[in-house]
């Protein structure tokens, strides 16, 4: 390999990269923790490296050239390889002490973690903890995450996974508004009621015509993707929303509706990275996890 040939800074590519899978300067500086103002002086000099224009401006955004376009998979392709080689070296390391990053759920992380987090604080008191509160999946692979706590089964060839439990879920609503719809006895008496939905998709709906709901999406009259924002507006009696188990049988301000409804069930897994797996300090938190989580419940409120 020619060494001499290769005239531009890996940064400055790394700064390129990012601001075109970002769409704008101001994401990509927030994605990599810099100010706009030297995010651009690095695309910039990149620029000048390369003698090529890699952006162009259309209106308030950019988009890329054809320049930009033609070596933007390039520098991607780079960039999984800079990946892989951090993911290797912190795989190796053997020391317990520094940052680890954990995703999970919204409802998970607010209701679940909290007391595991401040155990594991007090067993190893040199981690420091990155939580990431997101119903969106973390990218392991990109390192947006260390360990990942998923509600569903990860299919990436390279990743460790633990299914750790298997969870129920239930809809809950306040003594209150049961008692506005008269305490329907059966599934049928609900046709009238008011449901949270998360999105505008069918499975929710599909899943409570299954256990005999009269329910069409007129019965949806708010949506929300934010879990601690739905399960706030069933606990202040506004309409009912399903909870885990776990957590809704926890909170004295609601009640399972039909308690002998059939629940809504689902796994759930941990996740890291294969090469993460071997970091001592990744193993140790994975291993505390696995054996909690395996054993969890939230303490009732009163």
């Amino acid at each position: 390999m020619d060494w001499r040939s290769i005239k531009f800074d890996w940064n400055r590519a790394r700064a390129f990269l990012v601001t075109a899978e970002e769409g704008s300067l101001s994401g990509a500086a927030r994605a990599l923790g810099m100010s706009q103002p030297t995010l651009g002086r690095q695309v910039a000099a990149l620029e000048e490296e390369l003698g090529v224009a890699l952006f162009e401006r259309v209106g308030r955004g950019i988009e890329l050239t054809p320049s930009g376009l033609a070596l933007v998979e390039h520098v991607r392709t780079m960039g999984e390889a800079a990946n892989r080689v951090s993911l290797m070296a912190s795989g190796k390391s053997d020391c317990i002490e520094g940052n680890i990053c954990i995703s999970a759920t919204e409802a998970t992380a607010a209701y679940i973690l909290p007391p595991m987090i401040q155990k594991l604080r007090k067993q190893e008191p040199g981690i420091n903890i990155e939580l990431i509160a997101s119903n969106s999946a973390s990218d392991l692979k990109r390192r947006e995450a260390d360990i990942a706590i998923r509600g569903f089964r990860p299919t990436q060839l390279d990743l460790i996974a633990k299914k750790v439990s298997e969870e129920q879920a239930h809809l809950y609503a306040t003594p209150t508004y049961l008692t506005s719809l008269d305490n329907p006895g059966s599934p049928v008496g609900f046709s009238h009621a008011e449901f949270f939905g998360f999105n505008k998709s069918n499975e929710f709906l599909n899943g409570l015509k299954e256990r005999g709901f009269e329910l069409s999406f007129s019965n949806f009259p708010v949506m929300t993707e934010n879990h601690l924002v739905h399960w706030e507006m069933v606990k202040q009696g506004v309409g009912i929303g399903v909870m885990s188990a776990k957590i809704g049988d926890a909170e004295p301000k609601v009640q399972r509706i039909l308690p002998d409804t059939e629940p809504f069930t689902y796994e759930l897994w941990l996740v890291a990275h294969r090469e993460l797996r071997t970091s001592r300090r990744v193993r140790v938190v994975f291993d505390f996890l696995a054996k909690e989580l395996s054993c969890s419940k939230v303490n009732k409120k009163t």
